[in-house]
């Protein structure tokens, strides 16, 4: 595919520059810089979770109620061929 040369680079800022304004280029590339900072604080950083993994919840939850499976719902139904005996 090859490397992006810099007249490559010029002519990507200047159709975005026609594409969304002045205006707004500085948005996006202010709201792109967070979400790199953000992707890579999270794989820097461990997962937090509510408790320690030590610790057991303070109050026991009640198990979860199961539905129910739901009625098959048929749109067709074939027909039955009389028989021929």
């Amino acid at each position: 595919m090859g490397e992006l040369a810099p007249d490559k680079i010029l002519v990507i800022v200047i159709v975005a520059f026609l594409l969304f304004g002045a205006k707004r280029l500085p948005e996006f590339g202010a709201s792109l810089g967070k979400g790199i900072r953000e992707f890579k604080r999270s794989l820097s950083e461990p997962p937090e979770f509510d408790a320690p993994a030590g610790e057991a919840p303070s109050q026991p939850t009640a198990p979860r109620q199961m539905l129910p499976p739901p009625a098959p719902v048929t749109f067709w139904q074939p027909k039955r061929l009389p028989d021929r005996s």
